[in-house]
């Protein structure tokens, strides 16, 4: 009998620690291209809004020019009708001196006017030239803007595919419960910190999902903005701009309070500081917004109190 030498040897299936290596691996990565898919989005509202209220000033520009240009032609349809009868030529054979000086007069006075008429369209016209060039400036801008946020987004499905696919492998994956009513927050806090972890506890058992701004799932930074905002604190999209954003109201670690906002390292995480050495926060995909041990919040390096 013949036999086959040389075939091709199957590649021996990952060992379950290689695969959990390699979901921590993807995991870390997923915070930062996560953030960075969101600051994208953050970019191209920003570059959208500018585009829209510039275009709405083009239309009303649009509308100005038009109407001087009405005004216009509505000279020299009358100055042609009357057979410009208040010219020079027949302004010098009036015999009367009081008919010569009142034709002067009015010539002045359609000569003011005629110029101020033209003078407006002009400016008008160079103002509209600039409002088109801006408008198409902000245009162009806010198409590239939307490109790189596709891009990102392929970026970010691509891996959260991976680690999805890992997860099941390894019965890890939580779908969550968008419509769970969390859990109550019983702990000290007070004042606006207190409202903002009561909003955040009653998210506890929804799913994690990038770019997620509730009201069913969330992702890390979705989750912190808007439970601050139920406190009443206006806070920037993405981990990266919270951190940058409280850089006046940083707090040392030793020093934690309720509510405040801590960060992992390369600022692509976000959670909050629950009392009691636990925390809050969406942690990743196949997960759920939970109430952690801060030891299972692996290296934070700062914290911000909003």
């Amino acid at each position: 009998m013949a036999t086959q030498t040389g075939g091709a040897e199957a590649k021996p299936k990952p060992t379950i620690a290689q695969t959990k290596a390699r979901l921590a691996k993807l995991n870390d990565q997923a915070d930062k291209v996560v953030d960075r898919y969101n600051l994208a989005g953050e970019q191209w509202k920003k570059a959208r809004k500018e585009y829209n209220s510039l275009n709405g000033r083009l239309k009303g520009e649009l509308g100005r020019v038009d109407d001087l240009r009405v005004g216009l032609v509505s000279v020299a349809i009358s100055t042609y009708q009357s057979g410009d009868v208040l010219s020079w030529s027949n302004l010098i054979t009036q015999p009367d001196p009081e008919a010569l000086l009142a034709g002067l007069a009015s010539i002045d006075q359609m000569s003011a006017g005629q110029s101020r008429t033209i003078s407006a369209y002009e400016q008008a016209t160079r103002s509209l030239k600039g409002q088109r060039d801006k408008a198409k400036g902000a245009y162009d801008k806010a198409v590239k803007l939307l490109d790189d946020l596709r891009r990102q987004k392929k970026d970010v499905e691509k891996l959260v595919g991976e680690q999805e696919r890992l997860l099941r492998k390894l019965n890890a994956y939580n779908p969550g419960n968008p419509n769970s009513p969390g859990i109550k927050y019983t702990g000290a806090a007070s004042g606006n910190a207190r409202a903002a972890l009561q909003f955040a506890f009653a998210q506890v058992g929804k799913p994690y999902r990038y770019g997620g701004t509730g009201p069913g799932a969330w992702d890390c930074s979705g989750l912190t903005q808007a439970s601050w905002r139920a406190a009443g604190v206006s806070l920037p999209r993405t981990a990266a701009q919270q951190y940058s954003w409280g850089a006046s109201r940083r707090v040392s670690l030793n020093a934690l309070q309720p509510g405040d906002l801590l960060f992992a390292a390369g600022l692509g995480h976000v959670g909050m500081y629950a009392g009691g050495g636990k925390m809050v926060h969406a942690p990743r995909t196949g997960d759920v917004v939970k109430v952690v041990p801060l030891s299972s919040y692996r290296g934070i390096i700062g914290a911000v109190r909003p």
